[in-house]
């Protein structure tokens, strides 16, 4: 391992997110891969999150989690971004973070960031590819090298069969539906391994 820095950006409102995060570090981590775990910031007002219980909840059990800045996608060689679906897109607060990267963009710092994403949504058709690919559209400008999972591995079908990303459907309950944790730490894998070759073929 080419001493690969991996940072695993997440928005979480119910608390998916965010475990997708840690199964990511997990994997990433049995790769060999020096990885910090990094939310975005809130954007939404106290307001309307003292009014959602598993918000609260998510907001008290991140309080931790530093915020995801510049200097984090400067010093990492690779990124893995965990979002849920927001109307097939992005969440604001992701995208709000990408939006002020405009300074490292303009001086080629984010040209060959090796990249991926994965996503939840609340039934298997609420805009998970979408939300990737919307996701994906912003590293192209950027310059980065996308890793999605493909059909690498027989885990991936198991926990639905995404090739974009993994991507997981949320019951009533906030209960993961599909079996995606396998999935999550081999895309993680997936993109430590190609960030290795990327760095090494630039020493």
């Amino acid at each position: 391992m080419a001493n690969v820095k991996l940072a695993v950006i997440f928005y979480s409102m119910g608390g998916t997110n965010y475990q997708l995060a840690k199964w990511a570090e997990e994997g990433a981590k049995e790769a060999g891969a020096e990885v910090k775990v990094l939310k975005v910031e809130e954007l939404a007002p106290a307001s309307i999150i003292e009014r959602n219980e598993v918000w609260k909840k998510t907001v008290e059990a991140t309080k931790d989690v530093p915020v995801a800045t510049g200097d984090d996608i400067e010093w990492a060689d690779a990124i893995i971004f965990s979002v849920p679906t927001r109307f097939g897109n992005m969440p604001s607060q992701m995208k709000q973070f990408l939006d002020i990267q405009g300074g490292l963009w303009a001086q080629g710092k984010t040209v060959n960031k090796v990249v991926s994403a994965m996503t939840s949504a609340q039934n298997p058709h609420g805009g998970q590819e979408a939300t990737i690919l919307s996701l994906y559209t912003s590293m192209m400008h950027w310059g980065a090298i996308i890793v999605p999972p493909g059909y690498t591995d027989p885990v991936l079908f198991g926990a639905g069969g995404n090739p974009y990303g993994t991507s997981v459907s949320v019951d009533q309950n906030g209960k993961m539906v599909e079996d995606v944790q396998a999935a999550v730490k081999h895309q993680a894998k997936r993109t430590v391994t190609v960030a290795e070759w990327v760095k090494k073929g630039n020493q």
